[in-house]
């Protein structure tokens, strides 16, 4: 009985001999131990169930008796039934997914199909046409004008390596028409452009070379001024444009004469004249204004015209504009454009000849007061030289001050040089 007592921890287990069914008892003269696998591993369940003639059964059996498992695990195994193993699906066998099934695609996608050109091309390095050309020349001017003289050269080699007939001269002309008078702002750079290809442009057909080509553009447009000037809105905006456009090719486009220097076109001269007696016999808002920016343009160069042929037709004009400040219905602001404009031309338009520069008073230079600095008062009023008071005192006060100033730097200089008395110094302010 006191064999079998023992109390002391894990007393008695040596007696016990292993229940494992995978282990034997080992003798004492043996020197290796001996496994006894009664039967074959379970597989796992989403592994396919074992078939005698796989020839991998028996490397996977292998594999997985060299995988130590847990007593529970294995006890688990043997308590499950063989046919509850072969009912279990595998998703290798049950799965739909063919390796052979067409791409998938969203039903958003659409697929990218290659540009092929008519004559066959891939379509990636198409040739310019000549409006995209012109377009894209003139969008860079307009962004860039004071790149003008140095890339004007370089685009008239294009143009005549591209302008060869006639039709190709008469859609350039279109276009740079269409462009001059549609973009805003652009009608000095277009009237620049168009008298350099006038010049420098070599094809020159029998209909007439580009300078002639575009006055004929610009004579059917002047054919239908008296339609235009009463037409709607966008139709007046559109004339306004060409009257303009066409200001500024006066001033810009230049005739060569073989007897003397160039001259402006003379058809021309005429056609401004024409024009500004149309704007004026509709005096809406519109037409009046641009009849005043046509004028400030161009006026000073068409009165000196005009005088040299002993015409009074700028003294008319003004006389029109007068009569329409009193009778016309227009708006305040258009009327003020109108009173300024026939004080700008009372004014020689502005202009101050330089022999009598030395002369120039208040009453007979308008830019007298030009750089003459601008003051304000205590409410912040912006005033100058040409406002009477208050400028006069602030004048006087500043040179007392510089007077003071100076003084006081002289007086400062003289103590650190020499002694000299308060009389000299005296002296000195009288002479500053």
């Amino acid at each position: 009985m006191t064999e079998n007592f023992d109390r002391a921890p894990g007393a008695g287990r040596a007696h016990i001999k292993p229940r494992s069914p995978g282990l034997a008892d080992v003798g004492d003269g043996d020197a290796t131990s001996v496994f006894n696998q009664r039967e074959p591993l379970r597989q796992p369940r989403t592994s396919p169930p074992l078939t005698e003639n796989n020839p991998n059964n028996s490397e996977a059996i292998g594999e997985e008796s060299r995988i130590p498992s847990k007593p529970h695990q294995f006890i688990h195994s043997h308590s499950t039934p063989a046919s509850k193993v072969k009912s279990v699906d595998s998703p290798v066998n049950t799965s739909i997914l063919s390796a052979n099934a067409p791409e998938f695609y969203p039903a958003s996608f659409s697929p990218y199909e290659e540009s092929v050109s008519e004559d066959g091309s891939d379509g990636y390095y198409t040739e310019m046409t000549l409006a995209e050309l012109v377009e894209e020349f003139l969008s860079y001017l307009n962004s860039s004008p004071g790149s003008f003289e140095t890339d004007i050269e370089h685009m008239v080699n294009m143009l005549n390596s591209w302008v060869t007939t006639e039709e190709t001269l008469q859609e350039l002309v279109e276009l740079i028409y269409t462009q001059s008078t549609a973009i805003p702002n652009f009608a000095y750079t277009g009237a620049r452009l168009c008298n350099f290809l006038s010049h420098n442009l070599v094809l020159s057909p029998a209909s007439g070379n580009f300078r002639q080509l575009l006055l004929k553009r610009c004579r059917t447009e002047y054919e239908q001024r008296d339609v235009a000037v009463r037409g709607d809105q966008e139709t007046q905006k559109k004339f306004q444009a060409y009257v303009l456009f066409l200001g500024e090719l006066y001033l810009r486009l230049e005739v060569k004469s073989a007897k003397g220097p160039p001259s402006r076109a003379e058809i021309l001269l005429i056609a401004l004249r024409e024009l500004m007696n149309a704007l004026f016999s509709n005096p809406v808002d519109g037409n009046l204004i641009c009849a005043v920016k046509l004028l400030k343009l161009t006026g000073s160069v068409l009165e000196d015209v005009w005088k040299e042929k002993g015409k009074s037709d700028m003294d008319q004009l003004v006389q029109r504009i007068e009569n329409i400040v009193l009778d016309a219905q227009c708006s305040r602001d258009v009327k003020q454009m109108l009173l300024r404009l026939v004080e700008l031309r009372s004014s020689n338009w502005g202009r101050v000849h330089a022999a009598a520069a030395s002369d120039a008073t208040p009453d007979n230079d308008p830019n007298y007061f030009m750089n003459e600095p601008t003051f304000y008062t205590a409410d912040g009023t912006p005033f100058t030289a040409a406002d009477p008071g208050e400028y006069i005192d602030i004048i006087h006060q500043g040179k007392t001050l510089q007077k003071l100033c100076i003084l006081f730097q002289w007086t400062r200089l003289v103590s650190h040089v020499s002694h000299c008395d308060t009389e000299s110094v005296k002296y000195m302010y009288l002479w500053i």
